[in-house]
This record gives structure tokens, sequence and C-alpha cells, in this order.
């Protein structure tokens, strides 16, 4: 049997998936937390496989690759190098990740290692939606564009909707929408992505379970000349003090929906302001593709809570879009259609898999 390890080195943790790219069984899967010791934390990995018998490479996730990295690419000193160029653009993800690549390599030097970048399906995304309305001398010097990420999670989602709706991917316009502590929307004409709502970091777009999405930009400023707070601590705010946790004090939507139903009015506010951004970036979506085809649901809260999605799209009929209640409460973990028989729109719940995405990217590089 030919397998493939799949890391994703975090700040603090380190995740693991042995599969089976072909069949796509997962033969063993976890996570090492409170990672303080990257070697310690891989040995543990090691020590919780069954087998590295027929482990065919390593795949990495990273999540940046800038500019220069946008294909799976084979691992080596130089790669782990422009990795680690990009740590200013995503300094909470690539550093870990830069340090779980070193210390898998010594442990498994043999093996080819590869790294899989969440940039790399919006590497091509028209010139419109790439760009920042900035002076074009600062953005080209300091590489500022758009990059996206969930693109790992985005394709695979959308081929595997295509799959399910037995159409080529190439013939389908879609939104997708990646909605877990972090959160992204794509909109994918014809296989290839046109938008999508997370930018140059993962902290534009939609609300999310830490980051606040979209901001005013003047918003920094103005807390950093009037309120007298540091770049660091604003960053810090934005990203682990914002979003639905720093509106109504909760992370997990289970816990959201209790509160709400006690009539806490802030987990409603949280709830309400989530759903507007979500709402507006469909509606958003749904003008730029012009003619969709297809709306899928993906990750924690997009395949678990039946409310959000059916907030997200009530009063849509009018632009084709229905959804079935009874298909949308049902409690199916698999992927399946929760839209009306007589919607234009089809609308889907499908699981993503990064991690065998990762695993079969692996496998097309070494051939």
């Amino acid at each position: 049997m030919t397998t493939v390890l799949v890391l994703n080195s975090g700040s603090s943790s380190v995740k693991y998936d042995l599969l089976e790219p072909d069949s796509g069984t997962s033969l063993v899967s976890g996570v090492i937390e409170r990672v303080t010791d990257y070697r310690q934390a891989l040995t543990a990995v090691f020590a919780a496989l069954p087998s590295l018998d027929g482990l065919l490479a390593v795949g990495h996730r990273v999540v940046h690759g800038g500019n220069k990295l946008y294909r799976p690419t084979l691992i080596d000193d130089q790669t782990i190098a422009d990795i680690e160029e990009l740590s200013p653009l995503a300094p909470l993800h690539n550093p870990p990740a830069v340090l779980g690549i070193k210390e898998a390599r010594k442990v498994l030097p043999g093996l080819p290692h590869v790294a899989v970048f969440d940039t790399a399906f919006f590497h091509d995304l028209p010139p419109a939606a790439a760009e920042y309305a900035i002076d074009r001398d600062v953005a080209d010097t300091w590489n500022i564009r758009r990059y996206g990420f969930h693109g790992t999670s985005h394709r695979y989602v959308s081929e595997q909707a295509a799959d399910f709706l037995d159409a080529p991917w190439e013939s389908l316009n879609q939104i997708v929408l990646h909605l877990g502590n972090g959160a992204s929307a794509s909109a994918i004409a014809g296989g290839r992505p046109i938008d999508t709502s997370m930018g140059m970091t993962p902290m534009e777009g939609l609300v999310m379970g830490t980051r606040s999405g979209d901001i005013d930009p003047g918003v920094i400023t103005y807390l950093w000349r009037t309120a007298k707070m540091s770049v660091e601590d604003i960053e810090t705010m934005l990203n682990r003090r914002s979003g639905v946790f720093g509106l109504g004090g909760e992370i997990d939507f289970r816990a959201l929906h209790k509160r709400i139903e006690t009539g806490d009015e802030a987990a409603q506010l949280a709830y309400d302001v989530y759903i507007h951004r979500l709402r507006k970036y469909i509606g958003a979506y749904l003008a730029l593709l012009g003619n969709t085809d297809v709306i899928t649901f993906t990750a924690g809260v997009g395949e678990n809570d039946a409310a959000v999605r059916r907030d997200a799209l009530s009063g849509l009929t009018s632009l084709g879009i229905e959804i079935d209640e009874q298909l949308n409460d049902a409690p199916e973990r698999v992927a399946r259609r929760i839209s009306a028989e007589r919607s234009p729109v089809t609308v889907l719940v499908i699981p993503t898999d990064e991690e065998l995405a990762i695993a079969r990217a692996c496998v097309d590089v070494l051939g």
C-alpha cells in the first residue's frame, strides 16, 4: 500500500494524517498540542503511526506561497528559504510551518517532502480581483496584492461538487463557502477562481471566529494615533480578539446558539453581523458570476450548522436559490444536496478534506 503522511505544523500544534491517496482512506490521524519542541512533537507523530512501509512522501501544508510558490513544490533548502522570506505576510503561519518542515526532513531524510500552499489555487486571479487600489510602486516593491487562502479546500470542494452533479468541473459556475474558525468565500467560473474573500493575509473578508474580516483601514490608524495602541497590539486584536469571539465572546457556534436562545443580545449581534457579511459576499459573487450553477457549504460551520446555511440563503428565491428545510436540517455528514427540487441553483453541503488533497498533490508532483 502506498501512503503519504500529511503534516500541518501550527504555532502550538502539529496535525497529522497518514493517507492512502488512491482510495482516500485515512489510516491514522491526530494532533499533538501545546508544542514547544517540534522534534519531540514529530517523534510523537511517528510513534503513533502503525508503519512507515510504503510511505511515498511527506506533504506539508504551508499557508503563504507569495508570488513565487504557487504549485505543489518538492522541498529543498531554497524552498525553505523562500517560505521563510514570506513570513512577514503570514507571521502566525509560515514560521511554524518552516520549523515543522526542517524537523521532519531531519527525521525522514530519505523521503521526498512536498509543500502545498493555501494560496496556490488563487495565484491566477484576474488582475481586477487581485490588485488593491493603492500606489502601484508601493504595491510592486512590497508584493502587496490579494493572494487568497484556503485554496486547497476551495479547489477540492469545487471538484467534488462537479463529481456530485456528474458534470465537468470546467462547465460550472460555483460559489464555495468555507466556513470554519477561519472563513472564506470564492467565486469559481469554469474551474478558475475569479474572486475570493481573503486578501494579502487571512484577515480580509468574512467575519471569522476570532478575526475581524473586512474593516475600514482608517480604524487601524485611528487606534494607533488616538488610542495609542501599538501596531502589534492592533494586529493581535484583529487576529485573536475580534470576529464572533470579539462581539459575542464565543468561537463555538453551538455555544453561541445556546446563548441566543436565552436572549443574550451580544451573542445575537455577533451572529447577525456574521450572517450579514456572509450574505453580502454571496450577493457580490452572484453578480460577478452572472449565472451560478451551484453554491456549496463546507468546513466546520458550513458542514454542521443548519441555521447558518438557512439564514445565509433565506429570501433569495427571486435569485433562483431555495433551500429545502428538511434536507438542510438532516444530520448527515456526507456530501448532499440541500436545495429544493425546483431551485434553479443547486445548494450542496460537501465535507472538505484538505489532507487528502495535499496527499494527492504529492503523488502528482512525484509523477
